[in-house]
């Protein structure tokens, strides 16, 4: 007997909206602009942020699984996590294009109104590099503005493993020595000269070249994107604004893995 129903997948409850799932209201009341009368350009400016927000969130939330799943000798896993990290990466370059149709002059119009609050102070920005590798301690005394929560966040990505030291210990689990540099350049070089054996071990390192390259790619773009709208001024927050930016422009979290290119 075919039976049939009144009711389609999902409606049995009605306890859930799109809206109400996604707790739409308040995500939508966030975007509150400072200036009065609200200078146009001024929510771009907060929806642009708060979306590089939500997506390092997510970024965190992948990178932090792969970087359990490497600790415990995963490869595949870490890979994927790292794969869509880079697809997270590329929009957040994309992303910028949208605050470039902004002009200097319509930029000016609010600008004074963020002092001192600065993209220098994201703190899941800096959890994505101190979890990648990229550890600064000193950010965390430089940066005055830290809640106890988040000061604690920081600290916690400083001490905990990263995912170096994930990719560390698949090697050594491989059966490769890593206790020193010539030895693991070793491990880097069998590895890349026998894909065929150690196929996965070379994807997982390709993941995090791959995870590298589009966040540099990304502070690159930032940095034009700053230059675009302030030229060479003082960053709200205090830095030295562009020439700050600049400063991180080469900065790399595998910096081995980008010599063994010059070592093969």
């Amino acid at each position: 007997m075919t039976h049939t129903h009144d009711t389609h997948f999902g409606e049995q409850g009605g306890l859930l909206t799109y809206g109400s799932y996604l707790r739409l209201p308040e995500l939508l009341d966030q975007q509150r602009p400072q200036t009065d009368p609200a200078a146009h350009d001024e929510l771009l400016f907060i929806t642009v942020h708060q979306a590089y927000e939500l997506w390092f969130k997510l970024a965190l939330h992948e990178l932090t699984d792969a970087r359990d799943r490497l600790l415990a000798g995963e490869t595949y896993l870490p890979r994927v996590r790292l794969e869509r990290c880079r697809a997270i990466g590329r929009l957040a370059v994309q992303q910028v294009d949208v605050i470039d149709t902004m002009t200097p002059q319509d930029f000016l119009e609010f600008r004074t109104v963020l002092a001192p609050a600065s993209g220098f102070q994201s703190v899941q920005f800096r959890e994505i590099e101190f979890l990648s590798g990229l550890k600064d301690p000193g950010y965390i005394e430089r940066f005055r503005g830290l809640t106890p929560d988040q000061r604690s966040d920081l600290l916690r990505r400083l001490e905990e493993p990263s995912l170096w030291d994930g990719f560390l210990r698949v090697l050594a689990a491989a059966g490769f020595s890593v206790d020193t540099a010539e030895q693991r350049f070793t491990a880097y070089e069998t590895i890349a000269r026998d894909r065929a054996r150690f196929g996965p071990l070379w994807d997982l390192a390709e993941a995090l070249v791959e995870h590298d390259q589009v966040w540099a790619l990304w502070r690159a773009r930032h940095v034009l994107m700053v230059e675009r709208q302030i030229g060479t001024k003082t960053g709200t927050g205090g830095s030295s604004g562009s020439h700050y930016l600049r400063s991180r422009v080469e900065m790399r979290f595998y910096p081995e893995l980008w010599e063994l290119r010059s070592r093969l």
